[in-house]
């Protein structure tokens, strides 16, 4: 998608990927490099939150939302043919998404309702103007992803409340980790074997993917039964057995998806490895489920697994695709690739081998920072359209999103 002719207006604004992809990379690095002085009491934060609450929710109800909103506000015109979100209502919803970001940093300033009302207010936006955008396209049915979207709003609504009420968010914390492992579940079950499908037959004839199915729909309503039992009773021999048996569907998914076939297009593979972090974290969940693990290993394996190495893959493309690149992987796109695995490897690792946690840690932090900073760096002039006057644009055979 490249800049409408019609469009005036600044290129940051020009369309939902721009500010949202950007502003979100930079506050995912900025946000661990506060977060591992915090951690060991070297810096005291000013939010409302408990230290490990305000670092849970400026990943999964801050970073996160920003880029979701990214993908979808440069999806939905191809869903529905209408013009994309730009200008003015983009920039105001960049700006309340940032008021959200100060207003749970400094939330222990002023009254935590003032900090909800603040930062629930980005997400309620987003999905009443989805709704609309989908509705007025009369594309109902990618609905569902706005629906969930809306669970992920609820979530962070809760998580204020609980947090007020109780001291901490365990529940809403699983409800937003729940709320992003379907929607991984279901956009990157659909892209992954969509995109690896167009690049085989094109590049590497032969074995294809298995196409979105009954299968599919059966796993993703089985995650979905699991991740209820998970939220409500993570500890419960039950809720193991259903987090067990969809690792274990997802892992038969995955291998549908002829992921071994796409090693010579890195911007393939990030896809399947990504989702490989999916069925490990209930796999792992189930563990812990029985007290063989403590339960933030699987946390970490979606969070810093799945959801960050499948945002950055989705970021890296559509940056390129959306901009007139080559869809194909650079030396330092590869290298933002690489520092992301290293950071959720070792942070899941920090948890199974407490031993070596101190040194894990850091690892993982400096790998995190290097690779969301990376891209910030590598894709930030492309987004804010410093170079792409000088650029033609490039057709491509492969969709974007």
């Amino acid at each position: 998608m490249a800049i409408p002719r019609n469009y005036q207006g600044w290129t940051i604004l020009a369309n939902g990927f721009r500010p949202f992809f950007l502003l979100g990379a930079i506050q995912a690095a900025l946000s661990i490099l506060i977060w591992l002085p915090a951690f060991y009491g070297e810096l005291k934060l000013s939010s409302g939150f408990a230290p490990r609450d305000w670092h849970v929710h400026e990943m999964l109800y801050g970073y996160l939302p920003a880029i979701v909103t990214g993908f979808l506000f440069t999806a939905i015109p191809n869903w529905t043919g209408r013009l994309p979100i730009r200008g003015l209502p983009l920039l105001t919803l960049v700006i309340v998404w940032l008021a959200g970001r100060l207003a749970v940093t400094s939330s222990a300033l002023y009254p935590w309702w003032a900090a909800l009302l603040i930062d629930a207010s980005f997400l309620l936006l987003v999905v009443l103007a989805a709704a609309r955008e989908i509705a007025a396209g009369r594309n109902w049915r990618n609905l569902p992803v706005v629906a969930i979207v809306g669970l992920l709003c609820a979530g962070n609504i809760a998580f204020h409340v609980e947090a007020h009420l109780h001291g901490s968010a365990d529940y809403a914390i699983r409800i937003g980790v729940s709320v992003i492992v379907l929607l991984l579940a279901l956009i990157g079950g659909r892209i992954t074997p969509s995109f690896t499908r167009n690049w085989l037959v094109k590049h590497n004839p032969g074995r294809l993917p298995a196409p979105f199915g009954r299968f599919d729909m059966v796993v993703v309503l089985v995650s979905a039964l699991s991740l209820i039992g998970w939220i409500v009773l993570p500890d419960s021999a039950i809720t193991g057995a259903g987090l067990f048996v969809a690792g274990v569907m997802h892992a038969v998914r995955l291998a549908r998806w002829a992921g071994d076939r796409t090693l010579r297009e890195r911007l393939l593979v990030i896809l399947h490895v990504g989702y490989a972090f999916v069925p490990l974290g209930f796999l792992i969940n189930a563990a812990a489920s029985f007290g063989w693990v403590l339960p933030s290993a699987g946390l970490h394996a979606w969070m810093a697994g799945a959801a960050a190495i499948m945002t950055l893959a989705v970021m890296t493309r559509a940056t390129l695709g959306h901009t007139g690149q080559a869809l194909t992987a650079s030396v330092a796109t590869q290298a933002i690739y690489l520092a992301i695995i290293v950071a959720a490897v070792t942070r899941v690792c920090a948890v199974l081998a407490p031993a070596h946690a101190g040194a894990l840690l850091h690892v993982a932090a400096f790998a995190w920072i290097l690779a969301f900073s990376g891209y910030a760096l590598a894709f930030g002039p492309l987004l804010l359209g410093l170079r792409l006057r000088a650029l033609a644009v490039r057709a491509t055979t492969q969709p974007v999103l």
